[in-house]
């Protein structure tokens, strides 16, 4: 057997410390806001076997194929469960053939530490835009030593994340951009800056730095690059600074009321944006992730539930806008937290923030649509210990194009049912012994619930109003016994099949002495590496209120027994660690992007067969330059698009002693950007 890869860093997550100060406040070093005493999944699995017939008699769920899906009934359901997730842990391994998966023929790239961002032979890349590029008409080209917030807020914003590519009608070869702009890195973007004294000029530019961006991009003639269509009519720019109206059911309570808007319903600014989705509709979804960090002087049991400091915040904004500062406006962060919804075709229209999803630290909300055209949204909650939870619309789509139906379609998402996971293991309590050993039965499984929590203004939650489920859906969560889970990313629902794919990327807390310890959806104490769980609604109805779920992956290094890639040979795997965003491409392949990466190799983007013969074969298919994390993967036929987010971010790096030279060369500032790569030939991605 090979000897296991090392470990890179003690650092939770694999990240620099100086990431986790910047971009979510040291959350990993602060106290677990999740104290509540609700049931952990552990505590359930131990009844789980008493019940296991019953469950499995309910649980009828879908049979998904590559040619489509089917239900089972009658004398079979109590088989359902095993039959809908079966493909792994009961086969024998699998003789990979030598082509790989359609979608996946490509030479994977090795780990490795190079500075810059390394992909397959037989492919080529270019940077589409960088921080700082003008997109708007009358903002000057970047300079880094001549930083204005008016000039930032006319240029490509900072640490690029979420991204979508949107059809542009009646314009040949373009597209429409849309990217999340998540935090900002002071230190790497000023030269000089003084954490403890921040300029105001410094801090409006963070301020313009921070938010969306909308930017049309061209496609090169004969091969896969683009660029920026600078100054077209459509390009935006949405900051800190911007107005963002609030819609749905809490829109107006007094839980949203400030001295700056005493209606509840108008909102500056719209912060560290991580994961989102795109809506069949053609809008874009955009979750407000770590936005407790931009919060001062928290006094109260809820602001500690959602992770905000008693102190001073490491950039200092409350000493330039006192909305920042909760001892002075104590409703301010019960206005961010939210998903936000853009419509890119109209650069005219006030963004939405959605409260019917509910407010927590949002990594993704990507929909999918019920049989009679109502959307479902997936969620994540990225903290450890927090919760899974999907939306339900109460509204059908319309199809088309039409004023009207644009019109309608832009209220989908304020009606309906919110939603929490909570999950039951089928195997004996003692065979979760916290190493990620398989138990007997050859897999983590079994089954569970969507919990109520509210529907339009009926709360479902004893003891809280709809109001307070919204705002403080947390506590909610805590209430009704949601499972505890190793941090819940991005959430994605396969056009193919219509399985979930939950991207679970470590808790280094799991286990601790008072904290949750290992059950079946979350297996390994102090897990470095995560998991991707894999949740098929009964009935393939993503409305229905329970469904079936096993992990799919088990990150880490293939030669470590705790890791599984659904039964595919371990030796012909690229090895994986902390899954962040995903994706899928049209062969129903996932692409995940890693955030942490604790195998002595850069963060990467890797290709994996969800169907099949090669189910569980992942190959890497680039790496990000030192310091970086690979964000917003976009899958298109010929085209793979990554946000490069915070290159050169390493312990000591500054503008002055750059730990990168990522993308201009040397004596030129680190930019976060985002790259495109396609095949020189011209023919499809990995076929």
């Amino acid at each position: 057997m090979r000897n296991l890869l090392p470990l890179i860093s003690s650092h939770p997550g694999g990240r620099s410390a100086l990431t986790c100060r910047f971009r979510c406040g040291d959350a990993c070093f602060k106290e677990t806001p999740n104290t509540s005493d609700n049931e952990y999944a552990g505590d359930i699995i131990a009844r789980a076997v008493s019940r296991r017939s019953m469950m499995r008699a309910a649980a009828v769920v879908t049979v998904a194929a590559a040619a489509g899906t089917a239900a089972l009934t009658g004398p079979n359901a109590p088989q359902a469960e095993a039959v809908a997730l079966a493909g792994h842990g009961h086969e024998p391994p699998r003789k990979p053939a030598p082509s790989g998966a359609r979608g996946l023929r490509f030479s994977p790239v090795a780990p490795n530490k190079n500075d810059k961002v390394t992909i397959p032979d037989g492919y080529s890349q270019n940077v589409v835009i960088r921080w700082g590029e003008p997109i708007l008409r009358g903002a000057p080209a970047f300079n880094p030593d001549k930083q204005s917030a008016k000039a930032q807020a006319g240029q490509f914003g900072y640490n690029n994340d979420f991204l979508s590519l949107l059809p542009l009608r009646g314009e040949r070869g373009r597209q429409v951009l849309v990217a999340n702009h998540e935090y900002t890195d002071e230190i790497l973007m000023f030269r000089g800056y003084d954490p403890a004294n921040p300029t105001r000029e410094q801090v409006e530019i963070a301020w313009a730095a921070h938010g969306l961006s909308v930017v049309v991009v061209q496609e090169e003639h004969r091969t896969g690059k683009l660029g920026p269509v600078s100054r077209h009519p459509l390009n935006r720019r949405l900051t800190a600074m911007s107005e963002f109206r609030v819609t749905g059911p809490a829109a107006g309570s007094p839980l949203l009321r400030t001295s700056a808007d005493r209606t509840g319903r108008k909102v500056l600014g719209t912060l560290n944006n991580c994961a989102g989705g795109t809506t069949p509709w053609g809008t874009t979804l955009h979750g407000e992730e770590n936005f407790n960090q931009y919060f001062a002087n928290g006094n109260t049991d809820m602001h500690k539930r959602y992770g905000i400091g008693t102190g001073a915040t490491e950039r200092k904004w409350e000493r330039f806008d006192r909305r920042f500062d909760l001892a002075k406006e104590p409703n301010e962060a019960n206005r961010f937290g939210w998903v936000v919804e853009l419509d890119p075709y109209d650069p005219d229209s006030t963004p939405r923030k959605r409260t019917a999803l509910g407010r927590f630290k949002h990594e993704a909300a990507q929909p999918r649509l019920t049989s009679d055209g109502r959307p479902v949204v997936y969620m994540g909650d990225d903290e450890k210990f927090d919760y899974l939870y999907k939306f339900v619309s109460s509204k059908r789509m319309k199809k088309g194009t039409s004023r009207a139906a644009r019109e309608h379609n832009l209220t989908l998402l304020d009606e309906g049912t919110l939603y929490v996971a909570k999950l039951t293991g089928d195997s004996p309590a003692a065979e979760i012994d916290g190493t990620g050993k398989l138990p007997t039965d050859g897999e983590f499984d079994g089954s569970g619930v969507w919990i109520p929590l509210a529907t339009g203004t009926t709360s479902h939650v004893p003891g809280m109003t709809a109001d307070e489920v919204y705002v403080y859906t947390r506590l909610a969560g805590d209430k009704v016994g949601a499972t505890k889970m190793d941090r819940p990313e991005d959430v994605e629902p396969s056009p193919r099949t219509g399985r979930v794919y939950v991207a679970l990327t470590n808790n280094s807390d799991r286990g601790k002495e008072g904290k949750a310890g290992a059950d079946e959806a979350n297996p390994r104490n102090a897990n470095k590496h995560g998991q991707i769980l894999e949740l098929a609604e009964n009935w393939d109805d993503p409305a229905g209120d329970g469904f079936a779920w096993r992990l799919f992956l088990v990150a880490g290094d293939p030669n470590d027994p705790a890791t599984y890639f659904s039964g595919f040979p371990k030796e012909s795997v690229s090895p994986i660690s902390c899954p962040d965003n995903v994706a899928f491409d049209d062969h129903g392949n996932l692409w995940i992007s890693t955030d942490g990466n604790q195998l002595g190799s850069h963060d990467g983007l890797f290709g994996v067969a969800t169907h099949g013969d090669r189910r569980g074969e992942l190959k890497q298919f680039l790496t990000v330059p030192t310091g970086a994390e690979t964000c917003g993967p976009v899958i298109q036929d010929r085209r793979v698009l990554v946000a490069v987010q915070h290159p050169g971010e390493v312990d000591g790096a500054s503008v002055e002693k750059p730990a990168s030279i990522w993308p201009d060369g040397p004596g030129k500032i680190v930019r976060p950007s985002v790259v495109a790569v396609w095949r020189k030939d011209g023919r499809d991605i990995g076929v």
